[in-house]
């Protein structure tokens, strides 16, 4: 393979990463935001081999923008040896391998140096999602079952009066709309997790202008940005400890992580911003709770007129 050939793969990939990032802009979500669906981890879908690294990133953007709902994959070959048939007119997504040169070899033809390292260098090669092909049965999905929603954490949620969008499988907060956007309660792995991703949303609505007015502007990588999503998981922390929930980390935890470093490294004083910040997120949370049970009371004990017309 060429070197133009090599730079053709790595270009051909960065775009469609660019393209995934640019359609989240509006709501923040980059390709790799996702719930721990099944379309979450890219697999082979002969050996069961999970992908790695910017194959997993290339899979992710792949599966957003065409709604695929599971992370099976593989070659025309391979689906065919499957007995599967790879449907005429389908696009398939690039994805690369990394090949190891002995030392002496070279991709480009280039011999002259015998004494040389050995090397990696990218082969590209094209795979189609499960989606993408007839005679094949993907394996069941599994789902949650409704009567496993926990009450309490459901009733706490409700009262804060955020609306609620169920659509998709991501989550997020949309500052335009004021909506905070879940996947169906079904698609997760237990119902912990739908509280502690639905109140981590919710803790990014308090930021809303007309509740706490934070800055939500912020862009993936910037310090706001950084920050914000420090809140939100502080403030999931400290509500789910209260409602006796545990708080396990999210699969795409590891996202933010370097950037949350980066934050306590610029600043000192950040963790107690944060903090800070997320003790007003929690307590008017806290607050909305009162509220809903005060407008409950008054619903159902009768005014004092009404009583006393039914005791005349």
């Amino acid at each position: 393979m060429s070197s133009s050939q090599r730079a053709s793969i790595y270009d051909r990939i960065t775009a469609d990463i660019l393209a995934a990032i640019e359609r989240g802009a509006g709501t923040w979500r980059m390709p790799w935001h996702h719930d721990g669906s099944p379309a979450a981890r890219p697999i082979n879908v002969a050996t069961g081999v999970a992908y790695r690294g910017l194959n997993i990133l290339a899979l992710w953007a792949a599966a957003e923008e065409a709604g695929y709902a599971h992370g099976l994959w593989g070659t025309y070959r391979c689906w065919a040896k499957l007995g599967a048939q790879v449907r005429k007119g389908e696009r398939a997504t690039l994805a690369v391998f990394w090949k190891r040169t002995e030392g002496g070899d070279s991709d480009d033809g280039d011999d002259s140096d015998k004494t040389k390292r050995p090397r990696m260098f990218a082969r590209g090669f094209s795979l189609f999602n499960v989606a993408q092909v007839d005679n094949y049965s993907a394996p069941e999905i599994p789902h949650l079952a409704e009567s496993e929603r926990i009450a309490h954490a459901e009733a706490f949620i409700a009262a804060l009066k955020v609306q609620i969008v169920v659509d998709g499988d991501m989550a997020y907060y949309q500052p335009s709309t004021d909506t905070v956007h879940l996947p169906p309660f079904e698609r997760f792995k237990d119902a912990v997790s739908h509280a502690a991703v639905s109140v981590h949303e919710h803790a990014h609505a308090s930021g809303a202008k007309h509740r706490l007015d934070r800055d939500l502007t912020g862009r993936f990588g910037s310090f706001s940005y950084s920050m914000e999503e420090a809140v939100a998981e502080l403030t999931a922390s400290f509500i789910l400890a209260d409602l006796g929930l545990a708080h396990e980390p999210r699969p795409d935890h590891a996202a933010y992580i370097a950037s949350w470093m980066e934050v306590l490294k610029s600043d000192p004083r950040a963790i107690f911003t944060a903090a800070s910040k997320a003790q007003q997120a929690a307590d008017w949370m806290h607050e909305q709770q009162q509220i809903e049970d005060l407008a409950t009371t008054e619903r159902e004990t009768p005014s004092a007129t009404a009583q006393h017309a039914a005791a005349g």
